[in-house]
């Protein structure tokens, strides 16, 4: 459903019921449809064993793609190596680790990348990522009934969208 505020109390668009409750979001923020086409076209995914992710898990692979073509890491937490001992440290791109970082003992920096949350992504962000989900889900032969069935989904709530403006 699109509407427009145009007042207190005043809107346009579509057609409104007297009594009637509506949720309505801006229409640049992400979408629970988004929402809903991602985490099934990942469980496609998953489940077609047509990728060369070596998860362990659903949660795993989903990182991964998250990772690898979503919107990847948001910040960084490393345990950096002081004079006073460790300290830990977060920065935001993987330059700001510091050289003095503490390292395991197969000499490994002790930092890591902390994803950003699908329910933080941009509806931009969420649209790019799906995109290419799709693309590599094509390259790798994903050829399912359910994914066809998720794509004609998508299509048919972009025509909704489109023909209600």
């Amino acid at each position: 459903m699109r509407i427009l505020c145009t007042g207190t109390d005043s809107y346009t668009g579509d057609e409104l019921i007297e009594g009637k409750y509506y949720e309505a979001v801006e229409v640049d923020t992400p979408t629970e449809r988004q929402n809903r086409a991602f985490h099934a076209l990942i469980q496609e995914f998953w489940a077609s064993g047509c990728h060369s992710y070596n998860a362990k898990s659903f949660n795993q692979f989903r990182n991964y793609i998250k990772r690898d073509i979503g919107a990847g890491f948001e910040r960084y937490k490393y345990v950096e190596q002081t004079s006073n001992g460790l300290k830990w440290g977060d920065c935001k791109t993987s330059d700001g680790i510091p050289e003095n970082v503490a390292r395991d003992e197969r000499g490994n920096p002790l930092a890591s990348g902390i994803l950003k949350s699908w329910s933080d992504y941009s509806k931009k962000e969420r649209t790019e990522t799906i995109d290419r989900l799709i693309n590599i889900m094509i390259q790798c032969d994903v050829n399912s009934k359910k994914f066809y069935e998720i794509i004609d989904g998508m299509r048919s709530d972009a025509y909704k969208d489109t023909s209600q403006q």
